[in-house]
């Protein structure tokens, strides 16, 4: 969690410098507005990137091995992952857009695995690279000056496209999560610079409970006959440009 507390200082720091710094040109010219019928147009094209986290969160289900032991997982840490994306966003009316961004998600998981009879650990990475696709619904304020802050909600369809080895864990290549975000658009003479938080929540079971792979290797199964279900959670950190 030290991570993400470290995301949102950075968020809120830049969001506060760009509000001073608009605050200030309105002092010193009270009439200047950046683009002033850029949200009148119907639709809009950007691109963003950014960083993420990706958490695993695992239900066991108390499963015992022969040899009596007994498996626990956990994520003890979270490593920073690089995501770029797309923007289309049709407008609704004047307050309610319609937002697209397709894009790549590049992360990696540390996994530890501990019997909780003698204290043996194993660790895994699991690493992935998700092709994304949200959709969102875009509520902004009404625009003071240069400044428009909004929330966002909606869906995304999630696929991983790298490879699967045949570790201790596997998960699953398709993902869909509910979405939840919060941003501010500020209007510069030439674009929109939007930094941008959202939480995303896994909506399905992503372990891969069938494993053929592991038929030369069944020492391995008892870590994925120990969980019940894993479901996967993110917070993206993102800086779009429009």
């Amino acid at each position: 969690m030290k991570y993400l507390r470290v995301i949102l200082l950075v968020f809120v720091a830049i969001v506060a410098s760009i509000g001073a710094q608009s605050i200030s040109a309105r002092r010193l010219n009270d009439k200047l507005q950046n683009r002033p019928y850029a949200d009148l147009r119907p639709w809009h094209l950007g691109f963003s990137f950014g960083t993420h986290t990706q958490d695993l969160s695992f239900s066991h289900n108390g499963f015992v091995t022969e040899n009596g032991e007994t498996w626990f997982m956990e994520q003890p840490s979270f490593s920073p992952g690089f995501n770029v994306t797309g923007l289309f966003s049709v407008r609704l009316n004047d307050y309610f857009s319609v937002r697209l961004t397709p894009g790549m998600y590049f992360g990696n998981k540390v996994v530890k695995m501990i019997d909780t009879t003698n204290g043996a650990t194993e660790k895994q990475n699991v690493k992935t690279s998700y092709v994304v696709i949200p959709a969102d619904i875009k509520f902004a304020s009404l625009r003071y000056r240069n400044v428009r802050p909004y929330v966002t909600a909606g869906a995304m369809a999630v696929f991983d496209v790298a490879k699967k080895r045949s570790d201790f864990i596997k998960t699953k290549v398709t993902d869909y999560y509910l979405t939840l975000g919060f941003g501010c658009d500020f209007y510069l003479p030439f674009f929109k610079f939007i930094p941008e938080v959202k939480f995303c929540f896994g909506l399905s079971d992503v372990l891969e409970h069938d494993r053929p792979d592991l038929v030369d290797d069944p020492g391995k199964l008892k870590y994925t006959q120990s969980l019940k279900k894993v479901t996967s959670q993110m917070v993206v950190f993102s800086f779009y440009f429009e």
